[in-house]
């Protein structure tokens, strides 16, 4: 993200379409072929990680012995702070993308107006606001401050030394959203806090990744762009091994059979997405989000209510 090509929450400072591509959605002269506004909308949330933060989110609600009704209030304030924020990021780069003439981004190619996605952004992130204070007061504190700072990532934070750090407070802060939402309002145990705050420093390494040559080239230098994409490629699977660990040794009791197969697993998939990257450009994200998954199991399995 360039600092210095900020695009207007108007949309005034709208980026140049792509030779014979529409502005804002309209048809092309065949009618068909062309996605639409609404589909334009759904690619800009960055639809697959809002929807993995926000299984995880369900996933913990549930386990946790939160309850049907609460566990979907949960899951929906989550969701809506997941959609806010990607609707910000494509919003706020669609200039500099649309000068870099990046694919897939439906804010700069023409299929809709910044305007728009920013309008999106700001009604996700209205409802976003009653359903986490409807958690508690505590609860919705703790994950709308998450909220806030993903969104100071999309527009200071991605540039910096500092890119890092709001993928670790809002992958920590999921625990905490779920279990000051339980009858009693009790902080979650250290090491589910830890293993999120993991995840979600290998989150950001592995969804930098396969764009770290272009983004140096606008101008970003946040922590991925510094180290470099070889560096990176070997330090993504040290956080995401470290997150499993975590919840293997943290938790009281004896490690199992399942356990070391969980750590096993867990380190195959971590080495594995990075040095897939030739074949398939998100492996390294996909790879995270299959150690998550992993160590979401791993945590319901030692006992939910030990969130």
């Amino acid at each position: 993200m360039d600092a210095t090509e900020r695009v207007s929450p108007a949309g005034s400072a709208a980026p140049e379409a792509a030779p014979g591509a529409p502005w804002a959605g309209t048809a092309d002269p065949a009618g068909a072929g062309r996605p639409t506004r609404l589909t334009g909308l759904a690619a800009a949330c960055h639809p697959g990680p809002a929807l993995a933060v926000t299984a995880l989110a369900c996933a913990l609600a549930l386990g946790s012995g939160l309850g049907g009704p609460r566990s979907v209030l949960v899951t929906a304030a989550v969701l809506t702070g997941q959609l806010s924020v990607g609707w910000c990021n494509d919003a706020y780069d669609a200039r500099r993308d649309a000068r870099a003439g990046r694919r897939g981004k439906p804010a700069s190619d023409g299929t809709v107006g910044p305007g728009a996605v920013w309008a999106a952004a700001g009604s996700a992130l209205v409802l976003c606001v009653p359903l986490s204070l409807a958690c508690g007061a505590l609860a919705g504190t703790v994950h709308l401050a998450a909220v806030a700072v993903a969104w100071l990532y999309n527009l200071w934070l991605k540039g910096t030394v500092l890119s890092w750090l709001p993928y670790v407070i809002g992958f920590g802060a999921l625990p905490a959203t779920v279990t000051l939402s339980l009858p009693g309002e009790s902080w979650p145990r250290w090491w589910t806090v830890a293993a999120g705050a993991l995840l979600g420093f290998a989150a950001h390494l592995a969804d930098t990744l396969p764009d770290i040559a272009a983004d140096g080239a606008a101008g970003i230098r946040g922590l991925p762009h510094r180290l470099g994409a070889a560096r990176t490629r070997l330090l993504l699977p040290l956080p995401l091994l470290a997150a499993t660990s975590v919840l293997v040794f943290g938790p009281p009791g004896t490690v199992d059979a399942g356990d070391g197969a969980a750590l096993v697993l867990a380190g195959a998939t971590a080495i594995a997405g990075p040095g897939l990257g030739g074949r398939w450009r998100k492996a390294a994200l996909g790879g995270a989000v299959a150690v998550a998954a992993v160590d979401v199991v791993l945590l319901l399995a030692r006992g939910a209510a030990q969130v």
